[in-house]
């Protein structure tokens, strides 16, 4: 799929349709592909694609840096295209000023390859590739958090305590996710001061919670928070829990949909909540 990807970044600059193509370069195999920015048609050839290719490249459309550009084109998987369209319900970007190019794909040999049902891009102006998108059930596709829920509270707690002692508040997981993109973060106030910024268990806990809420039916388990995280704590297994719970009681599934209401901010009458009503 290689060659006609770079042909289609190739022609989309030549012919002046966008003016960056943000994809993936690769100087090195043994080392894990990088973002790159391509401006000139003759520098497709740094454009790689392989199953190496796991960074959810979405960030870089709200990159000051990268608008000045001009007009992007970027290369998405089935997954990772579903922060663009929560972005596009946010009033965050224009998809009309977005050329997205949607590679198709049998999994990143990552957890949540196993239970991906987004192996082929929808919602994408040109697509590399095919796959087969297969519909997995809840349970499957919650069977890690489930698993986990499934031990005592005292044991989850533990596990907690033992895992977010180890946070070091670097935020990389906020600045990695697509959809973290407020220019004054809540942990950057100090008047009043709302989270401890150090890397205290009490401030970990906050900080971690506050985020995962923040992303309430919104995260599209991209993974890039655990991705970066350079103690490898399991974040995935918060955002997974809000997920659930978020289709369970509305049946949303973020970014699956580009008609589909946002769970906040919307109401039904139909909502389980009787005061509703």
């Amino acid at each position: 799929m290689l060659q006609p990807l770079r042909e289609t970044c190739r022609r989309l600059l030549q012919d002046g349709i966008v003016q960056v193509v943000i994809g993936y370069g690769q100087a090195v195999r043994a080392v894990e592909p990088y973002p790159v920015f391509i401006t000139d048609p003759d520098d497709v050839g740094q454009l790689v694609w392989n199953e190496q290719c796991r960074t959810n490249l979405v960030k870089y459309l709200l990159r000051k840096e990268i608008r000045v550009l001009g007009k992007p084109a970027i290369v998405v998987k089935g997954c990772d295209e579903r922060a663009i369209v929560v972005l596009e319900q946010e009033s965050q970007i224009d998809r009309s000023q977005i050329v997205v190019i949607g590679v198709a794909c049998d999994g990143m040999a990552e957890p949540r390859c196993e239970v991906c049902d987004a192996h082929q891009p929808r919602f994408a102006d040109h697509t590399i590739g095919h796959a087969t998108n297969e519909t997995q059930p809840a349970e499957r596709r919650y069977a890690h958090l489930c698993e986990f829920l499934e031990q005592p509270p005292s044991d989850r707690m533990a596990y907690w305590k033992a895992e977010l002692e180890r946070c070091v508040k670097c935020y990389a997981c906020r600045q990695a996710c697509p959809l973290c993109y407020c220019e004054r973060c809540i942990v950057e106030k100090n008047r009043p001061a709302c989270l401890d910024t150090s890397a205290t268990l009490k401030g970990n806990f906050a900080w971690h919670i506050v985020r995962a809420f923040h992303l309430a039916s919104r995260c599209v388990g991209c993974d890039q928070c655990s991705r970066v995280c350079p103690e490898g704590i399991d974040l995935r297994l918060v955002n997974l829990s809000m997920a659930r719970a978020s289709e369970a009681s509305f049946g949303h599934r973020s970014g699956t949909d580009p008609q589909a209401e946002l769970v906040l901010g919307n109401y039904s009458q139909q909502d389980q909540e009787h005061f509703i009503r």
